[in-house]
């Protein structure tokens, strides 16, 4: 067993990963190595697990990987066990007295204790330091936690309260400091960017954010992800159509069409509201591409307000488009008020359904990109290709360009492309 070598996995989206990597870094300035989602842990001195607690099929990935951490523990392949996150934040007592290999859990915001329990002291100094597990060139960059938000289905606000907005001056030093690093693209999480400043600045201040955001010298593309549509800030389109460093390309989360669908969900939009606000969109940044998340078999979901959302879909013809099956999450609202009577049979039949009908518009947007030249960045190289993306691409969730090897290519280095074909969701295409 390595003495003072650290093993850290993250479950979930890119928010966690962000708190592991505040976390990561602490260990680090008190002398440990870190490995973050190695292939195996064995033989480490502290394992740390940053749990998803979303959904029912996170939840059931988070609690599979901790069994699994308990094992290795039992075997003696690790000397110590800790989690945090999500799932813990909200069943902690229950999750100690399930599983009590684990030696401590903690909650998705009081880490520090962890290094008190440990003996070893927090950097307050280094507190907004990150030891990134990303590829050297792009970074994640969270600026809200929480949200105010009240629909049906997400127990978010329930793990992490009420939206509190990062400071804007603090955003701004951050990423100036990561592009001294050599980070050159950010993509912007939260839970809900377009709330930010409300609660802070008592009005939306995403647009002076991106302003200052993008003046930072070495930003070559910034992206927007988990945008809401209700109380969208309109003020952020001009910003995003002017500003060549901010990627054309905006995840808004729109989850259903049909207005009886987007009312049980307490959505708090209507689908003709939705209309207008893509229209809008799309017209002040042309070429914009955006990316969406539909939810299938919420309670009350008929076959007719299926086929309204595959309308939808159709007609919209979103760039980037995921979904998910709806789940019990306890203490919600519609764990509360709405049974859940759709067989899980019907949900699988019509999450597949969408997302053949969104792969065969995936496709034909391909095809019409084929003979375009595109800025494309390398992440890296596998087999005969370089592996990049354009700007409408972000890391992980969306599809990649194949690009040919003949070349020798660096990655984080911009190139353009020539777009020959695509397989599926993924481009391919060359060097000029």
């Amino acid at each position: 067993m390595r003495k003072n070598k650290v093993v850290f996995v993250t479950l979930g989206c890119s928010k966690n990963l962000i708190d592991s990597e505040l976390v990561m870094r602490q260990f680090v300035a008190n002398g440990y190595s870190v490995v973050h989602n190695p292939k195996r842990a064995d033989g480490c001195d502290i394992a740390v697990i940053n749990t998803c607690g979303f959904i029912q099929s996170a939840k059931e990935e988070s609690i599979e990987t901790i069994l699994a951490f308990g094992k290795s523990k039992q075997r003696g392949q690790i000397r110590q066990l800790f989690v945090m996150g999500c799932l813990s934040e909200r069943y902690r007592n229950e999750l100690q007295n399930l599983i009590p290999e684990v030696d401590k859990f903690y909650g998705k915001f009081n880490y520090r204790q962890l290094f008190a329990d440990l003996g070893k002291p927090f950097h307050a100094e280094l507190a907004q330091e990150r030891l990134l597990s990303t590829p050297a060139h792009y970074a994640y960059v969270k600026i809200a936690e929480g949200c105010n938000r009240t629909c049906s289905y997400c127990s978010i606000p329930l793990i992490t309260g009420k939206y509190r907005s990062r400071p804007l001056e603090e955003t701004v030093n951050e990423v100036r400091s990561l592009t001294a690093r050599g980070v050159k693209e950010f993509q912007l999480v939260a839970q809900d960017l377009t709330w930010y400043g409300r609660d802070l600045y008592r009005k939306a201040t995403l647009a002076e954010l991106l302003a200052r955001l993008s003046d930072i010298n070495g930003v070559e593309w910034l992206r927007l992800h988990y945008a809401y549509p209700g109380q969208f800030p309109m003020d952020i389109l001009p910003v995003i159509r002017e500003r060549e460093n901010i990627c054309k390309y905006l995840d808004i989360a729109l989850q259903h069409s049909s207005d009886k669908m987007l009312k049980k969900m307490r959505r708090g939009i209507t689908k003709e509201e939705t209309l207008d606000l893509l229209g809008e969109i799309r017209t002040s940044v042309p070429g914009i591409h955006l990316r969406t998340t539909m939810l299938v078999g919420h309670p009350g979901e008929t076959e007719e307000d299926f086929a309204d959302l595959m309308r939808f879909v159709r007609e919209m013809r979103f760039e980037r488009l995921g979904a998910f099956i709806y789940s019990v999450e306890e203490k919600t609202y519609s764990a509360i008020h709405y049974r859940d009577e759709i067989e899980a049979e019907t949900k699988n039949h019509r999450m597949d359904a969408l997302m053949s009908l969104q792969e065969s518009i995936a496709m034909e947007i391909n095809e019409d990109k084929i003979g375009q030249t595109l800025k494309v960045i390398i992440d890296r190289k596998e087999q005969d290709f370089y592996i990049g993306r354009t700007e409408y691409d972000s890391p992980e969730v969306d599809p990649e360009v194949l690009v040919g090897g003949n070349v020798k290519l660096r990655a984080g280095q911009f190139y353009n492309v020539k777009i020959t074909g695509y397989r599926s969701f993924d481009l391919t295409g060359d060097v000029l």
